[in-house]
């Protein structure tokens, strides 16, 4: 997510961005590309994720 997409996210649901669950660097499930501090999306058919790189 871009930073104007994590200031709309943090805003809406009223919280810190240390707040959020974290996810391993390491994890398999991550794209490419991903640095520490990142915040990623995961969609699923029903519900939507966000999780901080650590």
């Amino acid at each position: 997510m871009n930073s104007n997409e994590v200031e709309k996210l943090v805003a809406e649901f009223n919280i810190a961005l240390s707040q959020l669950p974290k996810i391993s660097k390491k994890d398999a499930a991550l794209p490419e590309g991903c640095e520490t501090g990142d915040v990623i999306k995961i969609s699923r058919p029903n519900e939507v994720y966000y999780r901080v790189v650590i």
